[in-house]
């Protein structure tokens, strides 16, 4: 029997971090006075300088949002063809791939890592592949050079979704520095925000000249077009509060940390619930909580739990469920058979992202292990319906 809830404050499963409201004015106020609202102003050039230091890297492209960055990003390197990426991700990089006009080849993942399986790429590669797409999910990295050498064997383009991944090094090496692009989220949702917002970071002049075009709707100059570009310029007002944001990010990876380590600590010992460790020689973001629930050992399902969860006003995320193969629009992709994606399949149906955002407390999060250990006999209720953010 389900037992009444003590505490009715709702966790939810993030929140953003915004940095002192009284700085944030004063950038506002000097946007009013300039009346410069766009189009590559001040905060826009700072900003893309700061991060460029931030993440030391050469060169880096703001934009309104990641999605239109992935889909700027493909336009850039002149892919079509067929895209090899993972299933186990947000619907934005599949869409992203079709409308290029590209096709996405579902490739399946690593079950500690949750990541594409570099053992797995090469068989789905043919005549008509022309790029690789993994992604960084929950900021756990890539097997980058293995995956980089695969590319470079069969001359294909390497353009990486970091979107969870701001502040993840491998070694010294920020994440954001492999394949020929990499594409960053400032979703309210991430560990690093802009409200809306994403980047593109590379190595290639070349490709940021050739980036910086196309999202301005193509223009060489102001009598030119080159060819079929998009808006997808940031804004002063979004770029303002990134440099802001910026000189905060690394205390507030420091604080979900200790976030992290005190669930490791309280779930440790609860039998059926798993959760990956940090990976060697990996700097991580800790923006992400994820545990997967073997209904077997636990005695409540993924869904069962996180309807138990909600009931006490803890509001976790299957994250991702379902894969993005599963959507009709991609189901009837030949590589989209759930034989085809064993691991992914297996990791969709148990996986559940517990809340984790930098100022969430130890009260909270002993709250929320608690109602894990405290659970109810199964139940046949299992709505866990969330808002669609990435």
């Amino acid at each position: 029997m389900e037992s009444k809830p003590l505490n009715h404050n709702p966790i939810f499963v993030t929140k953003p971090t915004l940095p002192p409201l009284d700085d944030f004015v004063g950038s506002l106020r000097q946007i009013w006075n300039s009346r410069r609202l766009t189009n590559n102003g001040t905060f826009h050039r700072e900003f893309e300088k700061a991060l460029a230091r931030y993440l030391g890297a050469k060169h880096v492209s703001l934009f309104c949002n990641g999605t239109i960055a992935l889909l700027t990003g493909l336009k850039a390197l002149g892919v079509k063809g067929e895209i090899i990426t993972t299933p186990f991700t947000f619907p934005a990089v599949p869409h992203a791939i079709e409308w290029s006009g590209c096709r996405p080849v579902f490739c399946d993942i690593e079950p500690e890592t949750f990541t594409m399986d570099p053992d797995k790429i090469e068989p789905l590669i043919n005549s008509k592949t022309r790029a690789i797409m993994p992604v960084h999910i929950y900021g756990h990295p890539c097997r980058v050079r293995r995956i980089k050498k695969i590319a470079d064997a069969h001359h294909l383009k390497l353009l990486y979704d970091a979107a969870h991944a701001f502040g993840v090094k491998v070694g010294r090496t920020s994440i954001f520095n492999f394949g020929d692009l990499s594409m960053a989220s400032f979703h309210a949702t991430k560990i690093f925000n802009t409200a809306e917002g994403g980047a593109l970071i590379t190595d290639d002049g070349r490709l940021k000249k050739e980036m910086d075009c196309f999202k301005n709707f193509a223009f060489e100059n102001e009598i030119s077009v080159k060819g079929h570009g998009i808006n997808g310029k940031m804004n002063e007002i979004q770029a303002a509060l990134g440099l802001l944001q910026l000189q905060h990010i690394d205390e507030q990876i420091k604080k979900s940390r200790l976030v992290a380590c005190r669930y490791r600590k309280g779930l440790a010992d609860v039998s059926g619930i798993k959760f990956p460790d940090d990976m060697k020689d990996v700097a991580h973001n800790y923006s992400y909580f994820p545990v997967l629930v073997n209904e077997a050992e636990y005695g409540l399902s993924r869904d069962g739990l996180c309807h138990h969860l909600r009931n006490h006003h803890i509001y976790a995320r299957r994250y991702f469920y379902p894969l993005v193969s599963r959507f009709p629009f991609y189901h009837r992709l030949p590589g989209a058979k759930e034989s085809n994606l064993p691991v992914a399949e297996k990791i969709s149906g148990r996986v559940l992202c517990l809340p984790l955002y930098p100022d969430l407390d130890f009260g909270a999060v002993d709250r929320i292990v608690n109602t894990i250990k405290h659970k109810p006999r199964q139940s046949k209720k299992t709505n866990c319906e969330h808002r669609n953010e990435p």
